[in-house]
């Protein structure tokens, strides 16, 4: 049954056009697929790849032939499922299959194909800006850290994103929810509660806060020349190519971030502080730190997906003094204290009238 009048007057815009983006972004990957299957040059996976990627890939062993095909096969099926996603309303069996698709899909897209190329690409990049004045670093920022494998990776990602808003607004409308804020008239669940998100969302925005301080200290132990979990000679190399305050610099954008996730549970993240110039006790828009924390999520997802794959899980004394192991435990962290904030923050619904 297609969406009726009155359902539009209660859906929100970002619900309404959802599943026709993600149903253009699946259409238009999928005719590269087709472009790929067809000899076409650019095929970004496996032998398409950087050669000292493909290892670290979760479809480091694809061929085009084999492979551009499937892309091109599922992108037109996504593309339709996505347009039955916005003007259906299936019930029961059909609805789930639909829901655990979807949901499939947007996991695939940002946290299982893309890796932490991703997160290198973006943590370096405003280091090259405070950089380019002065030149440094030395070298090719876009042919080294955003070559086209890595952007088909964000815009993997990207289309991960949009499927994910796609599944989420056709939850809301199949379901006894609203479709803006996905509360029912029904009892709901406690832990949505504000009082309960302040709660378990302080817990992970502390562990949020303290998984990228250990991984800045390491990386600020070798600036000050000390070899803590490196050996010596790749510690003395790392100072040779100056390679060092690159790390360190990747830390310190770290350090940072996990002290601003602090905003998600304290005042100066919901009012702008004395410090900011201009803003100063104003409100934070709610969609601000939203927005960016769960952008910032999303790349912390997918490089923790690869060090869960990579990681050598047997030998204890190995992951447990390696701090990139617990980035999964910072992209979870960063992504519960994130979703507390929203709870706490969306207030009453403009479409239900619910808070």
């Amino acid at each position: 049954m297609e969406t009726t009048m009155d359902d539009r007057k209660t859906i929100p815009r970002w619900a309404r056009w959802a599943a026709y983006a993600a149903s253009a972004w699946s259409l238009v990957y999928g005719g590269l697929g087709l472009h790929w299957a067809w000899g076409g040059a650019g095929f970004p996976f496996g032998e398409g790849d950087l050669p000292g990627a493909r290892a670290k890939s979760l479809l480091g062993g694809v061929t085009a032939s084999g492979t551009a095909p499937v892309i091109a096969a599922l992108g037109f099926a996504g593309a339709v499922l996505a347009l039955v996603m916005a003007r259906a309303r299936p019930r029961g069996a059909a609805r789930a299959a639909v829901l655990a698709t979807a949901w499939s899909v947007a996991l695939a897209l940002v946290a299982l194909i893309p890796d932490a190329r991703v997160m290198t690409a973006v943590g370096y990049a405003p280091i090259v800006l405070a950089g380019l004045p002065f030149g440094w670093p030395d070298g090719d920022y876009l042919g080294v850290a955003l070559p086209w494998p890595v952007l088909n990776l964000i815009l993997c990602m990207a289309g991960g994103l949009l499927w994910a808003g796609a599944a989420l607004a056709f939850q809301r409308r199949t379901g006894d929810s609203c479709g803006g804020c996905g509360r029912s008239a029904r009892e709901g669940a406690t832990w949505t509660t504000p009082a309960s998100a302040a709660r378990w969302g302080r817990r992970a925005a502390y562990t949020a806060f303290v998984v990228p301080l250990l991984y800045a200290a390491v990386r600020w132990a070798w600036v000050l020349n000390v070899p803590l979990l490196l050996p010596k000679e790749e510690l003395r190399q790392l100072h040779e190519s100056g390679l060092v305050w690159a790390g360190a610099g990747l830390a310190t954008f770290a350090a940072a971030g996990g002290v601003l996730t602090l905003g998600l549970v304290h005042r100066w993240g919901e009012v702008w502080p004395r410090w900011v110039v201009g803003l100063a006790g104003r409100r934070v828009p709610p969609a601000l730190p939203v927005t960016l924390a769960s952008a910032v999520t999303a790349v912390l997802l997918a490089a923790g997906t690869q060090i869960v794959r990579d990681t050598d899980w047997g030998d204890p004394a190995v992951w447990l003094t390696d701090p990139t192991t617990y980035w999964p435990v910072w992209a979870l962290s960063l992504g519960a204290a994130t979703l507390a904030y929203h709870l706490r923050r969306r207030g009453r619904c403009r479409h239900c009238g619910l808070v």
